[in-house]
């Protein structure tokens, strides 16, 4: 199976860079099928080349990322959708781009071995050996869900991001719970850590709602 990769991004060296290395890097595995620097054409390119997964430049220019994510989950609203950031993005827009669907964020200085994993993992297409997906595959608003239960984040703090009530937030809780096969948001906060969660779909070094910064030395 071959993991088609739509990549919206007005950075010409990116978007030329990770058609020629991710094939190379995945065996082939992986492939750019189409690129673009405009948000509109976004929903019309997954339709056209049938993507699997999309890369999308957390700094695109206006209309920005918000709406290529929109556009291109009008046309297939459960495709995975990755920021790619050049430096670690606010807290606040990594909570809107999450919050509106999409399935994580990463930063630029990954090579494009570093983002086979992501991309792979966002499309249920490989997980790691070490860590076997637990219970059924989960949809992308689950996991970030279970990113955010992982981060510390508050029943509040995770409502605000999901665009959902409190209450929402409890019975979408407990049924990833019942899901992942574990007691309490504890387990599955651990269980998040084994199988990579955090790894996959967020650079280690940016602090989820709840966490803290460590102070500068």
């Amino acid at each position: 199976m071959v993991v088609r990769v739509l990549i919206v991004d007005q950075q010409p060296v990116s978007r030329r860079g990770l058609e020629e290395a991710l094939p190379a890097a995945s065996d082939g595995g992986v492939r750019v099928v189409a690129r673009t620097v405009r948000a509109a054409s976004a929903g019309t390119l997954v339709r056209r080349y049938r993507a699997d997964v999309a890369l999308v430049d957390l700094e695109l220019a206006a209309p920005g990322p918000l709406a290529a994510l929109a556009a291109m989950r009008r046309v297939q609203p459960r495709l995975p959708v990755l920021a790619l950031a050049r430096h670690v993005p606010t807290l606040q827009s990594v909570v809107e781009f999450l919050g509106a669907g999409a399935c994580g964020v990463l930063l630029r200085t990954r090579s494009a071995a570093g983002l086979v994993p992501s991309l792979l993992a966002a499309t249920g297409a490989a997980h790691r050996p070490s860590a076997p997906r637990p219970g059924p595959q989960l949809s992308c608003k689950e996991r970030h869900l279970w990113t955010l239960i992982a981060g510390g984040a508050s029943t509040a703090q995770i409502a605000r991001a999901l665009h959902v009530s409190e209450r929402t937030v409890k019975r979408l809780t407990a049924g990833l719970l019942r899901t992942l096969g574990v007691a309490n948001r504890t387990e599955a906060a651990a269980l998040a850590g084994r199988a990579g969660l955090l790894d996959d779909l967020l650079p280690a070094d940016l602090p989820l709602p709840g966490q803290r910064t460590a102070p500068p030395s």
